[in-house]
């Protein structure tokens, strides 16, 4: 069995039936200038006709339902139908943010119980739900970290060092907060305590430090490092995008870490992809509690109720509080776990990394340690030979029915490909993932460069794409029409 999926090219709903031009509904009571003037231009198709497109569609799309996905810090696990269920409940979508504290209660308690859930979590007891996701929580824990030194008077703390593995967002994160960023080099994907020290100084202001990080290795050294960068002054970050390695065996605070983001839509089961939802929270230490955004949720007794009275918060950060649909599925993915499940979700994610590196390092080499985490990374470096890249091996992936890995990333590992397969991944899935890529890497350079050839969209000018975007059907239209003459 393989992963292929049916091939279709739905056509546009406007293709399958030109637009009939149904005559306007009269309405009793409606006033004339808002009923509209000309026939409603909707094509007219039969029951079965709608049913079959859309049923189609639905089968064009990639799903966590139809196959694994194996992006590298992604953490794209299954998130349980309990959780859809109970956050789709009457209560809670009927709620509004701008209601009375005292016709919420039961939700704010949610809310404050999931922050300590997750202080016990992390080791870092002081818990912001506001963050948006990660990105958006390295930003304002970097806002955090300006306004104590700003306290302290210590304006010389311009910079903010971080590892040549690190995500992406943290230089952005860094550079949007007012710092200037610095990377420094890994040692076989590992940060070095006395390398660090040598770059450590009285313009640090911050060193961000994934743990595990994205070689899928955990930091040999983590203890060492949190006291070089404090004997600095400096604070330590804890990016969370990674935290599904460690979960019920260490944590942040343990290690020494002062601050932590969590993208609980990635660790914490709920839904991500396809440009959102996400969500997430800001875990800090006794040195940056007073700067969390507010308002903070404070239990008095048996009731609950927003607490703005933090003078030394950086303020608001969103115009409502967090995403609360995510929030709650969150925390139904705690409940249903519990303290050991937890431990499991880690032991397993591990289990699943290894076993699957393992096999994949029998087709592509492996770049660092032979044991990690929960994600590891290979190099298509030999592909080269065949005159063939590792964005080659993602598209024919693709024609498998399964998601690509995370490609060329991190830049220290050339023609990286980064994997990783959450705990709720199976070994028969990790078999069948195994045979795709096989079949895939073995397969011709002529079939590799035209790739993907199994769905409804071939292989995109990456360049064009983003510079000219196709954002709805009717751009798409467009773009397929033939101008015309005259």
């Amino acid at each position: 069995m393989t992963f292929r999926q049916a091939r279709y090219d739905e056509p546009l709903i406007w293709e399958i039936r030109e637009p009939a031009g149904t005559d306007p509904v009269e309405l009793e009571g409606v006033p004339a200038g808002l009923r509209r003037k000309a026939p409603l231009a909707w094509p007219e198709l039969s029951e079965l006709e709608l049913a079959r497109h859309f049923t189609r569609l639905s089968q064009m799309n990639f799903g966590i339902e139809t196959a694994f996905y194996p992006l590298g810090s992604c953490t794209m696990k299954y998130n349980p139908r309990v959780a859809e269920l109970l956050a789709r409940r009457d209560a809670l979508l009927g709620a509004h943010p701008a209601q009375p504290e005292e016709t919420v209660q039961g939700l704010l308690e949610l809310l404050y119980e999931l922050e300590g859930a997750l202080g016990k979590i992390t080791g870092l007891p002081h818990v912001s739900l506001q963050i948006a996701a990660g990105a958006h929580g390295e930003f304002i824990a970097l806002l955090m970290t300006r306004a104590y030194f700003e306290e302290r008077g210590e304006t010389e703390r311009t910079e903010v060092l971080l590892p040549d593995t690190a995500h992406g967002t943290n230089p952005a994160s860094a550079s949007m907060a007012g710092f200037t960023p610095r990377e420094l080099a890994t040692d076989r994907g590992l940060i070095r305590a006395r390398a660090l020290r040598e770059e450590l100084g009285p313009r640090t202001a911050a060193f961000m430090l994934t743990n595990p990080n994205t070689a899928g290795l955990f930091e040999e050294e983590i203890l060492e490092i949190a006291d070089e960068v404090h004997q600095a002054g400096a604070i330590l970050y804890y990016d969370g995008a990674n935290l599904n390695g460690i979960l019920g065996k260490t944590h942040p605070g343990k290690m020494g870490f002062d601050v932590a983001h969590l993208n609980l839509h990635k660790t914490f089961g709920t839904p991500h992809g396809g440009g959102g939802p996400g969500d997430g929270a800001l875990c800090a230490g006794e040195r940056l509690a007073p700067y969390l955004p507010v308002p903070r949720i404070k239990r008095e007794g048996d009731r609950f109720r927003w607490d703005y009275d933090f003078p030394r918060s950086i303020g608001k950060v969103k115009t409502a509080f967090g995403n609360v649909g995510l929030l709650v599925r969150a925390y139904v993915f705690l409940l249903a776990h519990g303290e050991s499940g937890l431990t499991a979700v880690t032991e397993r994610a591990v289990l699943n990394a290894n076993y699957l590196a393992r096999r994949l390092g029998e087709l592509l080499p492996r770049p660092f340690s032979p044991l990690v985490k929960h994600e590891f990374l290979l190099s298509g470096a030999p592909l080269k030979e065949r005159g063939v890249r590792t964005l080659d091996l993602a598209k024919r992936l693709l024609d498998e029915g399964v998601h690509a890995p995370t490609v060329y990333f991190p830049a220290l590992v050339e023609e990286a490909l980064m994997v990783e397969p959450p705990e709720t991944e199976s070994k028969r899935e990790l078999d069948l993932f195994f045979e795709a890529f096989r079949r895939s890497v073995q397969d011709t350079p002529e079939n590799l460069h035209a790739a993907p050839q199994n769905l409804s969209v071939g292989r995109v000018d990456e360049v064009k794409a983003a510079r000219e975007l196709l954002l709805s059907w009717k751009d798409l239209r467009r773009r397929s029409s033939p101008a015309p003459e005259g």
